[in-house]
């Protein structure tokens, strides 16, 4: 069960500054700890550098609207509990908004009360706190360190770059499973435009060569698709 003390994490993604500020201090004097994000985007790129309990989104945002963004979330985290803040009361947006992922679907304007106590209520369903990240994975033969960019194999190590790190720890989490081309520009680079396409392939290439001293790890093209982590048995 989740507490005040606990400091559960919520993903806050609002681009009302006025209201989001509201909210961020509301969600804070009642102990959780909270990142603010503006539009959609930049929510999908914090939700990749961090673990969270909850993530509460806005619907109408610029650059990724939030039933895109909880979408994404998805794919990375089916897991984490979403909850959307709109002004739109149809029921279609609702219905859209659940099957996009949601737990819950808050229509605004409301009370201070009613989000914190709602927040509560999936927080306990949920659970409570997340565990810790994980730092270290086992990769066959291969240990990577994710805190600090080392891929190791017996006597052989090499400090990968940031981006080369941040693509193999989302192959790493989501192990044979097929990873979208554009899900991992945008959390990467930001931007899933053709030229940081083609960048991608330059870095799943290096990824695949340094993977290459254990012939049981294998980077699968899935041909228009993605990108799959293959570990035999």
């Amino acid at each position: 069960m989740t507490s005040k003390t606990e400091r559960a994490h919520i993903l806050l993604v609002e681009d009302d500054p006025g209201l989001g500020f509201v909210i961020q201090d509301n969600l804070r004097e009642a102990g959780y700890t909270v990142h603010l994000c503006r539009d959609g985007l930049e929510g999908l790129q914090q939700f990749n550098r961090h673990k969270y309990d909850l993530c509460l989104l806005d619907v109408m945002m610029p650059k990724k609207d939030g039933f895109a963004l909880a979408a994404d979330i998805r794919k990375v985290s089916p897991e984490v509990p979403i909850v959307f803040l709109t002004a739109k009361g149809l029921i279609e947006d609702k219905i859209k908004g659940f099957r996009s992922g949601a737990d819950d679907y808050i229509t605004k304007p409301f009370s201070n009360e009613e989000l914190m106590l709602r927040l509560e209520a999936i927080l306990r369903r949920s659970g409570g706190v997340v565990k810790e990240e994980k730092v270290h994975y086992r990769i066959g033969a291969y240990h990577f360190d994710v805190e600090n960019f080392v891929l190791s194999h017996g006597d052989w190590s090499k400090t990968l770059t940031k981006k080369e790190a941040g693509i193999l720890k989302l192959l790493c989490e989501k192990k044979n499973t097929v990873i979208e081309r554009e899900l991992i520009t945008t959390l990467i680079w930001g931007d899933d435009g053709y030229f940081v396409g083609r960048s991608l392939d330059v870095f799943i290439t290096k990824l695949r060569k340094y993977l290459s001293r254990d012939g049981s790890v294998n980077i699968v093209n899935v041909h228009g698709v993605g990108f799959r982590l293959e570990i035999s048995e």
